[in-house]
Formats: C-alpha cells, sequence, structure tokens
C-alpha cells in the first residue's frame, strides 16, 4: 500500500473544501495541503445550488436582524454566539467571492442586487441569477488553482479515518481508476462532504450526497448532532426531485391546490408581525410550507400523479422576460425534466427532502472533540441552523465555515507532530476488507439496490414530514435490521478500474449509519420542532429539549443519544414571526 503525506488532508471538493483548502494556503503557504474528492471537484453538488446566499449589505438591514431570522426560524435550536459570528462574517466572505470573479447580479446603478428568500422579513439574499452554485464553486476552483500548495486527489473515495495518538492522522481512500487503497497521512484533516440526502427515496441531492463524510467521524468516535432535523423542500420535482428553487417563489410564485387556489393563506406560518417587510405565504419557512402540503393532501386538495402528489407552481403571470432574467435555469429545468414551459404552463411540484440542518459536532472554529478532526459545510453541524435552516444561508455557510475550519486545521498542523502512530496496522486492515469485497469473499447475495431502496422506504415511512413513536420504532428496527443483512452483500463487478458497484457498497454504508442517527435522535425528541414534527408530542418543549442531540455510534447495537444545552445570548426563546 503507497502512503502520502501532507501537513492537512480536506475531505470534499465542493464549496466547503475548496473555501477550506484556500484558507489554509492562504494562512501558511508552507503547509501541504492535498484535497480528496470522490468526484472531480466542478461535479461537486455546490454546484447545483440555484437561489443565493444571504449576507448584509443594504442599508435596511442589519446584522441583528439576519441573526434574529436565522435563531426564529431555526426555532430557537440555533446556538446564537455561532449565528452572531456567522452573520458578521458573511459579508466579508461574500465581497471577497466577488472579488474572486464571482458575477452577483446588480442592480441598475451598480449595487449588488439581493432578492426575498424564506423565513427571512428582509430581502438579503445575493444570487447569480438561478445558478450561484454554479458561478460560487467556479469562482472557488479557479481560486485554488492559484497556490502551488494544494495537491489535488480527485476520483478516491476515502473509506476511514486512522486513530491513534488520541488525534486523527490521516485517511484510507479508494482510488477509483486503479482500485488500490492507499494511505494519506495528515497532522489535520478537514471534513467537507456535503449532506446525506440519498438515505430518502426522493431528494434535491445529487447521487454522490450519501452521507461520507457523518459516518467516517460516527465510527471514529465523533458524535452527530441534531441529526433527527431533516429539511424538506417544498418545491421538488415529482419524478426526479431535481430542485425548484425557492427564488422562482421569491420572484412571485405561487402555489396552488387542485382548485387552482394560493392554500398558503389558510395556514399559520408563523404569527404575523404587524409591520412585515415580507409577506409570507410562498415566502414562508421550507418546514411550514412542506406541513402544509401534506395537510392539502390529507384534505383530498392536491393532484395525484403517477408519482405521488402533487400541487402546482405558478410563475405565468411573471412574464417571460422576468422568468428570462432572474430563474432562466427553471425553465431549462422544466422543458428538460416534465417537457413543459413555465411561461405558458403550471409546474407539478412536491415536497422533497433538500438538506440536513445536523451533521457532525463542531464547535465555533470547525473543530470536533476528535484533535485534529475538522468539519464544515453541511457534513458538520455547528449549529446555525437549528431546527430549520433558512433557505440562502448554506452557501454563505460554506464560505464563513470552511475558511473557519481551514484556519484552524492550519495552526494546528503547523504546531502537531508528525504522525506516528499504528496507522499502517488501520490501513492495511481497511485494504484487507474493502478488498475482499471486491473479490467476493463472504458474500450471501444480498443485493446493494436492495438495501438501499428499503432503507430509502424505511425513513420516508417513519421519519418523514410527520413522525410518531411506532413509525420511528419501526424505522429503528428496519434499519438495524438492514445493517445486518449489508454484510452479506454480493458483488459481482469484480474488476479493479472505476468499480462502481464497490462505490455504491462503500456509500450505503454511510448511509445507513446515518439513517440510523436519524431515526434513534428522533426517537429521544419528544416534542416538535422545526423540521421535527412528532404527531404524538405536537408541542415545543423548552424546557426539556432546549437541546442539541448527540448521537453516538454504539458498535453492537444502537447508538447513545445525548442532549448538549443550546447557547443562547441574546434572544431568548419566543414565537416564530414572518411577514404575511
Amino acid at each position: 500500500m503507497e502512503t502520502h503525506v501532507h501537513d492537512v488532508l480536506v475531505i470534499g471538493g465542493g464549496g466547503a473544501g475548496l473555501r477550506a483548502a484556500i484558507a489554509v494556503a492562504e494562512t501558511d503557504p508552507a503547509l501541504r495541503v492535498a484535497m480528496v474528492s470522490k468526484v472531480y471537484p466542478m461535479r461537486s453538488h455546490t454546484v447545483s445550488a440555484e437561489g443565493g446566499a444571504a449576507a448584509v449589505i443594504k442599508p435596511d438591514d442589519s446584522l441583528d436582524a439576519h441573526a434574529y431570522d436565522t435563531i426564529s426560524g431555526g426555532e430557537w435550536l440555533c446556538d446564537q454566539d455561532a449565528v452572531e459570528l456567522f452573520v458578521r462574517e458573511a459579508p466579508e466572505e461574500m465581497l471577497r467571492l466577488e472579488h474572486w470573479g464571482c458575477p452577483w447580479n446588480r442592480e441598475p446603478d451598480g449595487h449588488v442586487a439581493v432578492r426575498a428568500f424564506g423565513g427571512m422579513k428582509i430581502r438579503r439574499t445575493w444570487f447569480a441569477a438561478d445558478k450561484t452554485g454554479f458561478h460560487l464553486l467556479h469562482a472557488l476552483f479557479q481560486t485554488s488553482l492559484k497556490y502551488a500548495s494544494i495537491a489535488r486527489y480527485d476520483e478516491w473515495f476515502v473509506t476511514r479515518l486512522l486513530v491513534g495518538e488520541g488525534r486523527c492522522l490521516g485517511v484510507v481512500a479508494l482510488e477509483l481508476a486503479s482500485g488500490e487503497m492507499h494511505a494519506l497521512l495528515a497532522k489535520a484533516v478537514i471534513l467537507a462532504t456535503g449532506g446525506g440526502g440519498r438515505v430518502f427515496p426522493f431528494t434535491t441531492n445529487a447521487n454522490i450526497k450519501t452521507g461520507d463524510g457523518m459516518a467516517l467521524a460516527y465510527r471514529a468516535g465523533v458524535p452527530l448532532k441534531d441529526m433527527e432535523f431533516v429539511q424538506y423542500h417544498p418545491t421538488g420535482l415529482p419524478f426526479t426531485g431535481i430542485l425548484i428553487t425557492e427564488a422562482a417563489r421569491s420572484e412571485g410564485g405561487w402555489l396552488l391546490n387542485k382548485d387552482g387556489y394560493r392554500y398558503l393563506q389558510d395556514y399559520d406560518l408563523g404569527r404575523p408581525e404587524p409591520t412585515p417587510v415580507l409577506r409570507a405565504m410562498e415566502l414562508g419557512p421550507r418546514d411550514r410550507l412542506s406541513q402544509a402540503f401534506v395537510k392539502e393532501m390529507e384534505k383530498g386538495r392536491t393532484i395525484e400523479t403517477a408519482h405521488g402528489h402533487v400541487v402546482h407552481l405558478d410563475v405565468r403571470h411573471l412574464g417571460e422576460p422576468v422568468i428570462e432574467a432572474k430563474i432562466p435555469f427553471v425553465r431549462e429545468l422544466c422543458l428538460t425534466y416534465e417537457h413543459l414551459d413555465p411561461v405558458h404552463e403550471l409546474i407539478p411540484v412536491r415536497p422533497v427532502v433538500h438538506y440536513m440542518m445536523g451533521g457532525v459536532h463542531t464547535d465555533l472554529t470547525g473543530a470536533t472533540p476528535l484533535p485534529g478532526l475538522y468539519a464544515a459545510g453541511e457534513t458538520a453541524c455547528v449549529s446555525i441552523n437549528g431546527a430549520n435552516r433558512l433557505g440562502s444561508n448554506s452557501l454563505t455557510e460554506i464560505l464563513v465555515f470552511g475558511a473557519r475550519a481551514g484556519r484552524a486545521a492550519a495552526a494546528y498542523a503547523a504546531r502537531a507532530p508528525a504522525p506516528t502512530g499504528p496507522t499502517r496496522a488501520q490501513a492495511l486492515d481497511e485494504e484487507r476488507r474493502v478488498l475482499s469485497k471486491v473479490r467476493g469473499d463472504g458474500g450471501g447475495g444480498e443485493r446493494v439496490a436492495t438495501i438501499r431502496t428499503a432503507m430509502q422506504r424505511a425513513l420516508e415511512a417513519g421519519a418523514g414530514i410527520y413522525r410518531d413513536e411506532v413509525g420511528l420504532r419501526r424505522a429503528a428496527e428496519g434499519i438495524e435490521g438492514l445493517k445486518a443483512r449489508a454484510q452479506g452483500v454480493t458483488l459481482d463487478d469484480r474488476s479493479h478500474t472505476f468499480n462502481t458497484e464497490v462505490v455504491a457498497f462503500l456509500e450505503l454504508e454511510n448511509m445507513l449509519d446515518v439513517a440510523e442517527a436519524i431515526v434513534h435522535a428522533a426517537l429521544v425528541r419528544r416534542e416538535s420542532r422545526g423540521a421535527h414534527q412528532r404527531t404524538d408530542f405536537p408541542a415545543r418543549d423548552d424546557n426539556r429539549f432546549l437541546a442539541h442531540s448527540l448521537a453516538y455510534r454504539s458498535p453492537n447495537g444502537p447508538p447513545r443519544v445525548d442532549l448538549l444545552p443550546v447557547t443562547i445570548t441574546r434572544w431568548p426563546p419566543g414565537e416564530r414571526v414572518y411577514g404575511r
């Protein structure tokens, strides 16, 4: 087995990983940085983000207003010190990205343009048409190429963290092109692998989003925080799950039931303010909109299709010039995948899993409880998103906390000794485990696709938009059984070059660990808050559950779930308030 030595490893080539790598290179140019990604960086899921990124820039806005919208939108489960830091550093990161070449839309007078986004009472979402993630990722990737200290291992799949001497010492990775296993040693490792929405059957997430970083940390003894909070986006295309961006509603789109009625006016999307800046309705928070869809379905007011119940998103009244100027990608997606033109036709949409508020437990610098291990982006939980992430906070989050994790990892690596622990034995053990699966040793006839489908159905049924004790326990038992069955998976592909079947198996292992953490954290939280709605405990319970859940993996049984108090600085818990 070949061994590679670097100072800092960044696992993941998307927005958070690129920003972290740049931060390391800027902090200490002498450090050797390596980016390890299972896909070419420009194929990372950041590229698919559409609507925009939030940061205070207009004179009628303020850092306190952004912080309050974020905290109330997250149902007071956000750590307020993290939110205050986030909103303070967000404008700096956004302006820096502009200097690196991100083409933000402009007002006629040349100032940065902003649009409204769900749950925010003030327009503060910067955007680049509706391809913001595409442009953001391009700017970061091109900037990263300036630094000779950054090496890349594209299309390498990390399968294990190397741990010894009480710290993280590197990783083991499968080189997809050759099928060979490698050890990559480092003084610091940053996980930036994104979320794990593929544990559910209907999701806006790309196939690569399988919770890899979360599972790596979980198996190394690091807790996963707030995993019960899984965000459904209210407007996904019904068959593919492809996202129809919130920007379509920001620009004035309406959600209509089967009778052509704007049904959101009938639902409580948060107590209305006396003098609101923005109307809620279609720009209410994502959790409330998704819940309203379920209620409409229960009332028989949705449209039944071959791919489940849908409602309609109507943007026809915006007119072709606005659609082409502000949301051209929406039109492109509809024409390509639904064979309809939103300039003239209604768009069928349904709630689909979009984002995980939970992730690897970190502090404000991105450091995990395991020394030398950091995390940033959707794979991490710092926590600024609480029980429900506000739209357009996530792209800014990858910049702010990607940079912070990079700087912290660089400082740690500059003073940490070189890895000397039992890494070789761990790496060889992992090589035997993975390659034995390719050889077909010990297969029991189980198929990856069969187990993956069963996992997705179990989660959707038991841990979907609405949950209860019976459904969650059934899901937990199902996941436990599927984890046992996964050990008997048989692979037919014996090749070494780009063996996608072994990658699918490794991803399945990761998804099962993520699924386990979700259902057991949801069982412990006996209240309803944000994206976690228990029909058997419909009220929010701040006395017992104004706390984060921490799921610790157990080698022979369900995870242990502890509670950690939320950090409150200036805003005591109250009602969720939105403009109406």
